[in-house]
């Protein structure tokens, strides 16, 4: 049986993507795996890698197979959201829904390396990738430390690392390396991209690659611009300010957060950002038909000229929390958190996570 993730109380637009449906014989496509085992550089010893959850995937096709990057966390640590380390994983699919072939061990990982003072012990977040025009692939991520009781906040700062074949990466440090005093919890790279067949490839606009990311103290959605997509630098107003370009919405499903998804694409209508939205746990600004802090996602548009500059905006989620795994799991609140977005055999995947512990797809025709 399949269900539509598409919002009843309307059409969605010309410029949106979708509807999207959910296979419920086949979801949840990815779940936690005792059998992958690595021997950690840092614990000093073999650690079940994939053991307590698995979810927000970053997605790609590469030799005629859908590949996902995952975020696995292992048992160690507290019993709490975050209190884990995370790792990103590696598996593939010849049909996008059954992932069967796994590699056994890691492929971003906290290490005895130049950014273990940013990953451990947390570790890697949240993997987005797009690819560049000579075939790299460009991964942005979270490098976190988790909860710092002395100045009561999670550390969270987004990284880029590089690769050829999904395997082998370099980390290169943070995206916002080279801007002095930019302290701010800032992570979920989603790169303007153009469509080429199956491959979804990072462009130039007016010069400059965009990126659309995330900023973690206060929950909005902002810009960077970069030459390179490795160093990026945000977009800031006439006064210097970081500039906000998708904000939260008093009353609708994103009043308590904005998050970037997948990759960002430009369409002819302008650029299509699938982002991430909470629901306010405030009764005075949530939307009344979710529950408190529930994710569910959303679609932005932007102008093509003008990557900065919101066009429309969906005023109800195309794809809500309604299975078990999505109300039930790792977080407190029901959570779908998209992130993963591939063309492949002629329809589209979106692949996300459930409540912080399982993986989904949903589907949508070309």
């Amino acid at each position: 049986m399949n269900t539509q993730c598409a919002d009843n109380r309307g059409n969605l637009p010309g410029w949106a993507l979708g509807p999207f449906y959910r296979s419920n014989q086949d979801n949840p496509i990815l779940r936690p795996d005792k059998e992958l085992s690595f021997s950690c550089p840092l614990r000093k010893k073999p650690v079940e890698w994939a053991a307590l959850h698995v979810f927000n995937p970053a997605a790609v096709v590469k030799d005629g197979e859908v590949n996902l990057l995952y975020r696995a966390e292992d048992a160690n640590g507290d019993m709490k959201v975050g209190g884990h380390t995370s790792r990103i994983g590696l598996t593939w699919s010849s049909d996008g829904i059954h992932f069967t072939k796994k590699r056994s061990e890691p492929v971003l990982y906290p290490d005895e390396d130049g950014q273990k003072s940013r990953e451990w012990p947390t570790g890697c977040e949240d993997p987005r990738i797009v690819m560049r025009e000579d075939g790299l692939f460009i991964m942005t991520y979270t490098q976190s430390t988790g909860w710092h009781e002395e100045e009561a906040k999670w550390s969270g700062h987004l990284g880029v690392a590089t690769s050829l074949d999904l395997v082998h990466w370099k980390k290169l440090g943070p995206a916002f390396a080279n801007n002095e005093g930019f302290e701010i919890c800032d992570r979920a790279g989603s790169i303007v991209c153009r469509q080429d067949g199956e491959r979804f490839i990072a462009v130039k606009i007016d010069g400059c690659y965009w990126m659309y990311w995330h900023n973690g103290t206060n929950g909005v959605t902002y810009a960077a611009k970069s030459n390179d997509l490795l160093s990026w630098t945000p977009v800031r107003d006439a006064s210097g300010a970081l500039l906000p370009i998708l904000s939260l919405r008093r009353g609708y499903f994103d009043s308590g957060l904005v998050e970037p998804g997948p990759q960002a694409i430009l369409r002819k209508e302008g650029i299509l950002l699938l982002y991430n939205g909470a629901n306010s746990e405030n009764p005075q600004d949530a939307d009344p038909s979710l529950s408190p802090g529930a994710y569910s996602s959303g679609q932005a548009l932007f102008d093509k000229n003008n990557p900065a500059r919101e066009l429309a905006r969906l005023d109800h989620p195309f794809l809500v929390p309604s299975e078990a795994y999505e109300k039930v799991g790792q977080c407190a609140c029901e959570c779908i958190f998209i992130e993963g977005l591939v063309y492949y055999k002629g329809q589209y995947l979106l692949y996300y996570g459930g409540t912080d512990a399982v993986i989904g797809v949903a589907t949508c025709a070309s």
